[in-house]
């Protein structure tokens, strides 16, 4: 997939990422990973995790999540694996330290309606600040929630982007597995 020239990139701030979301002939929906937002390569692509340098994708390989690696373009294949995706905040930005509270506390709210409308099994959000300040809950740590949406179990997983050097590509991929082994 080629990388998005300065302008498209440019061109893609603010714009908007649509869900990846099972449609009425895929499996129940097991987990709906939910990033912090859309950056700007994802933005231009159409594409969810798709920087260069991510390591969403490479996670979901080998935590066994999926067949094999998938390519952003190829994130309209989750859901017959009962998997989708979905952001905090659905504006793209160049760095989600972009966003201000108030964005990601809105998008708590909307995520509370998608878990309530798609019912997934999981709601994972991949991104520790994200999650404590779009669910007031500032304790929190990586893992399972004690907290529920309903029946839906939630999860934090760490940032898998580049940028995020805490984690390896064998912590990330641990982090992901654990939550494998309980969705099923």
């Amino acid at each position: 997939m080629p990388v998005p020239s300065p302008a498209e990139l440019e061109s893609a701030k603010n714009k908007l990422l649509p869900d990846v979301l099972p449609g009425p002939d895929d499996p129940p929906l097991r987990v709906l990973f939910c990033g912090i937002n859309p950056g700007l390569v994802s933005a231009a692509t159409g594409h969810h995790f798709a920087r260069p340098g991510n390591r969403f994708w490479p996670a979901l390989h080998a935590s066994g999540f999926t067949p094999r690696l998938f390519a952003p373009a190829e994130q309209g294949l989750l859901p017959a694996l009962g998997l989708g995706i979905t952001n905090v905040a659905p504006r793209a930005t160049a760095r989600a330290d972009e966003l201000d509270d108030a964005e990601l506390v809105a998008g708590g709210e909307r995520l509370r309606a998608l878990v309530a409308e798609v019912r997934p099994a999981w709601l994972a959000v991949v991104g520790i600040g994200a999650y404590r300040v779009a669910f007031a809950d500032r304790r929190a740590a990586a893992g399972r929630q004690e907290r529920t949406l309903g029946p839906t179990g939630l999860w934090v997983l760490p940032n898998p982007s580049g940028l995020n050097a805490h984690h390896t590509p064998a912590t990330l991929a641990a982090a992901f597995a654990a939550l494998r082994e309980v969705s099923g």
